[in-house]
This record gives C-alpha cells, sequence and structure tokens, in this order.
C-alpha cells in the first residue's frame, strides 16, 4: 500500500470530523460514541458494495436514464440509507442526543466513516496511476459527503425534538430523501455528457455548501443558547 495515498485519501474525512467536533463547544458528544458512530459508517461500506452491485445487475436503462438510475438509486439512495441507519441505530436514542446541534454531528461523522473507507478504495487502489484524483476528492466528493451528513441530521433532530408526531415523521422522511436528492444530483451533474449540466457543478456545490453552512449555523446559535439559559436559570 502506499502509504503517501493513504495519508492524502484519509485526511480531508479527518479535517472535517476535527472542525465539527470543535465547533460543538458548548455541549460535546462523548468522543467514545462519536468514534463508534464513525467507525460503523465505515462498516457499512461493506453492505453499500453488494446493495450497489446488486442494482447494478438489475439495470435495464441506458443513456441519460442509466445516469440517472445510477446517481439516484444505486449510490444516492443505498448510500445515504445505511449512512442514516447508522445514526438511527447508534447515537440517535441515547441520552446524549439532546440538543439538536447533535443530529448534524453524528451525521457527519456516519457520513465521513463511509467517506474514508470510499477514498482509500479511489484514490489508493482505483485510480493509484491518477495523480488528480486525491486532491479533487478531497475538494468535492470528501466535504460533498459531509453535506450530506448534514442534511442528514438536520431533519433527524428536527424530526426527534419535534412534538409533533405527524411533522417530526415528515421531518423523519426528509432526512432520507432529502440527502438522497443531493447526493444523485451531484452524481448525476458529474456522469452526465450534458455540457449545461457540467457548467453547474461548481455553482451547485457552493450553493449546497451555502444551504447547509446556513443549517449548521442555525443549530450552533441554538445550542449556544441553550447553554445560556441553562446557566441563566442556575
Amino acid at each position: 500500500m502506499d502509504t503517501r495515498r493513504l495519508v492524502i485519501a484519509i485526511t480531508p474525512a479527518i479535517i472535517i470530523i476535527l472542525a465539527i467536533y470543535l465547533s460543538d463547544r458548548h455541549d460535546r458528544e462523548p468522543i467514545r460514541l462519536l468514534m463508534l458512530t464513525y467507525i460503523f459508517g465505515a462498516l457499512i461500506a461493506a453492505p453499500v458494495v453488494i446493495v450497489e452491485e446488486f442494482f447494478l445487475r438489475i439495470n435495464i436503462f441506458g443513456g441519460t436514464l442509466e445516469a440517472l438510475y445510477t446517481a439516484f438509486i444505486v449510490a444516492g439512495f443505498t448510500e445515504e440509507f445505511f449512512k442514516r441507519l447508522v445514526v438511527l441505530k447508534i447515537p440517535y436514542r441515547t441520552k446524549y442526543f439532546d440538543e439538536k446541534l447533535d443530529g448534524i454531528v453524528y451525521g457527519v461523522f456516519a457520513a465521513m466513516g463511509f467517506a474514508t473507507i470510499e477514498n482509500i478504495v479511489y484514490v489508493v487502489y482505483r485510480y493509484a496511476n491518477n495523480p488528480h484524483v486525491g486532491l479533487y476528492r478531497g475538494i468535492f466528493s470528501v466535504p460533498a459527503h459531509a453535506i450530506f451528513g448534514v442534511t442528514m441530521g438536520y431533519y433527524l433532530s428536527l424530526a426527534k425534538f419535534d412534538t409533533v408526531e405527524e411533522r417530526s415523521n415528515r421531518n423523519l422522511w426528509r432526512s432520507l430523501y432529502m440527502p438522497i436528492l443531493l447526493h444523485g444530483t451531484f452524481n448525476f451533474i458529474l456522469a452526465t455528457d450534458i455540457p449545461l449540466l457540467s457548467m453547474l457543478f461548481v455553482p451547485y456545490v457552493i450553493y449546497i455548501w451555502w444551504l447547509n453552512h446556513r443549517k449548521l449555523s442555525q443549530f450552533l446559535y441554538d445550542s449556544k443558547k441553550n447553554i445560556i439559559d441553562i446557566d441563566g436559570r442556575e
């Protein structure tokens, strides 16, 4: 194994999880639970590959429809379903998931676990002869997984802390299909041969980054306000 390529592959995800951990300044999550979420996020790479291979085998489409199918079903649905499953099964029902920001934190950790393995596969093995793939994926693909994790965690938190059951259930579904839509669009733009869509790739990445930065900022503010309110009552 090429150690230099391995470092290039894992560095973007490590930087992102450190950034999201340090941004949660007011009520940080237990390291053990965060690492468990990250590790299981990495382990889901195995079932993801199996399910994606199954979907590819039953593909009946061609051309643009095949690109849509691959982007939204093979990659988008499969990867976001399993990343969300990690959060639902591990941190979601613990006592530590006690504020809205937690959904984003755990969502990003699960996403970065998967992104780490995926990046190792692409950078170290599949495209080992391409000197630019590590840079490209470090700038676009790995941060994109973080963005999808923010979206997923945002709606999971809205679902968990909403006292209106109907609205909570609606946000629970949004925590699945919204990341799928973002992920599928990202992949479809890259896969299609339509020049106009290719021109929209960078603006799209900037847009989804801005959109999810607002979600993160909102929950960071809520977290700080909750701590101030608790201190004030004390």
